[in-house]
């Protein structure tokens, strides 16, 4: 949900803490570092800010089919620093990324102190895509994702809007558009319209949706120890499918 290609801001090389971190998104705020082995910290506030709205995604046909065949299985907050791990990853399509040791430092704790959620895909017992981001008010983050089996991410972020809409959240912000997160209905709108919606969602209450303690019948542990889990639940309706 990032673009590696976003304009530099103020840097600060000062230890961050989780309570700063928190304080910058409350602002509208949010951090970069150049690259996995790069320990600057950079704070990136975009003249033009991303969003999906909630009520209006948008679920391709094709997808759609995809979720509705059970071929993946799908959990939330069950390997969220494997999912920060593969997220900083580099890949051959992407050599760099940006973040660093400690940003992801900063999001397991914010994840231990239930701030900052996972949604991870799986298949086959093994985790093949998934994202994760931070969770304020009524106000979801969501700061990055990945991918290493075909529609893996794209199942990834069908259910997190489930689970959003779900929860009462009102705001997902995405920092940036691109043409992935335009066809589920990512918008840009300015600044200010940002800075509004970002102070309604984080004065509303929302609960991140967790899996069932017992994993539906079925979906228990298997051989390789991954997580059960249950069909995703994003095929139900969310709005009109192309």
């Amino acid at each position: 949900m990032r673009d590696p290609a976003a304009p530099d801001q103020d840097e600060d090389e000062r230890t961050i803490t989780p309570e700063i971190l928190l304080t910058a998104y409350r602002l509208g705020v949010f951090p970069m570092a150049e690259a996995r082995d790069d320990p600057t910290i950079h704070w990136i506030n975009p003249k033009r800010r991303g969003i999906i709205p909630i009520d209006r995604f948008h679920l391709p046909r094709r997808l759609a089919r995809t979720i509705r065949s059970g071929r993946f299985q799908m959990t939330a907050d069950r390997a969220f620093d494997q999912v920060i791990q593969a997220c900083a990853a580099p890949t051959e399509a992407r050599p760099s990324t940006w973040l660093n040791d400690q940003l992801i430092a900063l999001y397991n704790e914010l994840f231990r102190r239930g701030l900052a959620h996972s949604v991870e895909t799986w298949q086959d017992g093994s985790l093949v895509g998934g994202l994760y981001g931070v969770s304020i008010g009524a106000a979801f983050f969501g700061e990055s994702m990945f991918s290493r089996a075909t529609d893996a991410s794209k199942v990834a972020l069908a259910e997190l809007v489930q689970r959003l809409r779900a929860g009462g959240y009102v705001l997902l912000d995405t920092q940036f558009v691109t043409g992935h997160l335009a066809r589920f209905g990512a918008i840009e709108i300015p600044q200010g319209e940002y800075q509004r919606r970002l102070h309604h969602a984080t004065m509303l209450s929302a609960q991140f949706p967790q899996d069932p303690v017992q994993p539906a019948p079925g979906t228990g542990l298997d051989s390789s120890g991954a997580p059960g889990g249950t069909s995703s639940g994003a095929e139900q309706p969310i709005t009109q499918t192309s």
